[in-house]
């Protein structure tokens, strides 16, 4: 049996100011065009679908058109919420989608969901287990002693009585980790402080195939048929340098099984520059940078320089961060605390130091200063 395993969407997100829709659009055709050319019998949305939990009218409007051409494609798609996603509203008409073979579990009721499919080895059982917290599991009286998300998962999956003789494919959303493994994770992640989080990656070691969503990096964890399959773009600059890619599965006979990466291809792709202003300005740089990608760009340069942006954004017309890196930004801020607990020993001269260094990049220069100095002393600040 083939199917798709793709996750985190994020229908409707925008990056730095800018709209993800049309990009979007772009590599949802191309999963349609893997559909047809790969002729899976499946496809796993394994969360997220959308960026938040009350999304746009045109973010609900663009996933009504992808689930529509997903069903005109004769697959089964089987689909989680995630934790940007609001359960109730994807739960909304599930049962009559599930006669047109779109299975939607959005919220965990306390039953995991179980779609058995057929192929030419006998029954795959696909176990849909969306976003879960432990208050969720409490809440319908599995037990008081729930207190981390481990507690919470290992009490859904008990509770299944899963025959894992069988071949067995588990599609959730939730941070899985394994002792002495550093997963792969990124900004655009919604990160629990201090991993609190995190489930015990043993828990669903027995599953034949584990199609999980949350990391936006593609990855295994522990073992190789445990896989997050990644967000189908980059939406953050820590994600720049990865590839982005949908998982192609093929389950044959028990613990037989191969997965590929489908390469997804933006119309802008995302990158880091960095140089001195005048080099990057240069037409002949501009054109070696791809001037039409997402940028993250950084100066180099020690002077001044007056509207960088507005000079920059003539050559790159989607620049989503400008920083400078130079010896004025590299002041070691180690040595001048801003924590809560330090601020009050900070002048307030001080504090405008530290702003307009944040906002412009370097240091204010000895006219810009002077200035300061005489309004913080009109106001009896100095």
């Amino acid at each position: 049996m083939k199917f798709l395993h793709l996750a985190d969407l994020h229908i409707g997100k925008n990056v730095n100011g800018f709209s993800m829709i049309e990009e979007q659009k772009y590599v949802f055709k191309q999963i349609i065009g893997y559909i047809g050319s790969e002729c899976p019998q499946a496809v796993i949305i394994a969360g997220d679908v959308y960026d938040r939990a009350l999304p746009s009218v045109e973010a609900v409007r663009l996933f009504d058109d992808f689930l529509t051409e997903l069903a005109q494609q004769n697959v089964v798609v089987l689909l989680v919420s995630g934790n940007h996603d609001s359960p109730e509203r994807l739960n909304y008409a599930s049962r009559l989608l599930a006669e047109k073979s779109l299975y939607i579990c959005g919220a965990y009721n306390g039953v995991i969901d179980k779609i058995v499919l057929d192929d030419d080895y006998g029954q795959v059982n696909f176990f849909l287990l969306p976003f879960i917290k432990p208050f969720t599991v409490r809440s319908l009286g599995e037990g008081n002693e729930i207190e981390s998300y481990s507690d919470a998962l290992e009490a859904a999956l008990h509770k299944a009585n899963i025959d894992y003789s069988g071949r067995n494919v588990l599609v959730s959303h939730q941070f899985y980790s394994k002792a002495g493994l550093l997963p792969l994770r990124s900004e655009s992640e919604l990160n629990q402080v201090g991993g609190l989080d995190a489930v015990s990656v043993e828990l669903i070691e027995d599953f034949d195939y584990v199609a999980l969503g949350h990391l936006h990096g593609r990855q295994s964890v522990g073992k190789e048929y445990i896989r997050y399959a990644g967000s189908p773009l980059k939406y953050s600059f820590s994600e720049w340098r990865q590839e982005k890619s949908i998982y192609l599965v093929e389950l044959k006979d028990k613990g037989d099984f191969t997965v590929n990466a489908l390469p997804l291809i933006p119309i802008h792709d995302m990158r880091e520059i960095r140089g001195e202003f005048n080099k990057l300005i240069n037409e002949e740089s501009a054109d070696q940078a791809y001037n039409e990608d997402y940028l993250r760009v950084i100066l180099t340069d020690e002077e001044e320089i007056i509207d960088p942006l507005g000079k920059l954004s003539s050559m790159y017309p989607h620049i989503m961060s400008l920083s400078f890196e130079n010896s004025r930004s590299a002041i070691d801020l180690d040595s001048i605390s801003t924590e809560a607990e330090n601020i009050e020993k900070l002048s307030c001269y001080d504090l405008f130091g530290e702003f307009f260094l944040d906002v412009q990049g370097c240091a204010m220069n000895e006219e810009q200063a002077e200035i300061i100095r005489e309004l913080l002393s009109m106001e009896g600040m100095l």
